[in-house]
């Protein structure tokens, strides 16, 4: 239950904070706001991480950071640190495949459940 709750808190946080840069990051033609948010999500979980591996007690604070936090603020961060991981692994079939297929596969999966949104008999 104590994991449950501080991955809970800290997704609360992280999407809270997640929310604000959407307000102060002023919207333009790019997508400047979500793209600042996943390169900072992303250098977040890795020095969570990074600090983490080096303290085995940490375990709370890595629930709370890295999955609560960084979770909430963005899911790309993760998805950064996976693909850091079968890197160092030399994985690279799999890295290869969760790469390309999570990007093709995301695209047309939101194209799909758009089209079913607007286009559908249901």
């Amino acid at each position: 239950m104590k994991s449950i709750l501080l991955v809970g808190f800290g997704g609360m946080v992280g999407s809270i904070l997640r929310y604000l840069c959407s307000i102060l990051i002023k919207q333009s033609p790019f997508p400047l706001a979500t793209f600042s948010v996943n390169i900072f999500g992303s250098l977040i979980i890795g020095l969570v991480m990074g600090w983490a591996i080096k303290q085995p007690e940490s375990a709370n604070w890595q629930l709370f950071l890295a999955t609560g936090i960084c979770g909430g603020f963005t899911t790309f961060s993760a998805f950064a640190w996976e693909n850091l991981q079968l890197l160092n692994q030399q994985r690279y079939l799999h890295f290869a495949i969760y790469v390309g297929g999570s990007i093709i596969l995301s695209i047309i999966s939101v194209a799909f459940g758009y089209w079913l949104t607007n286009k559908s008999i249901l």
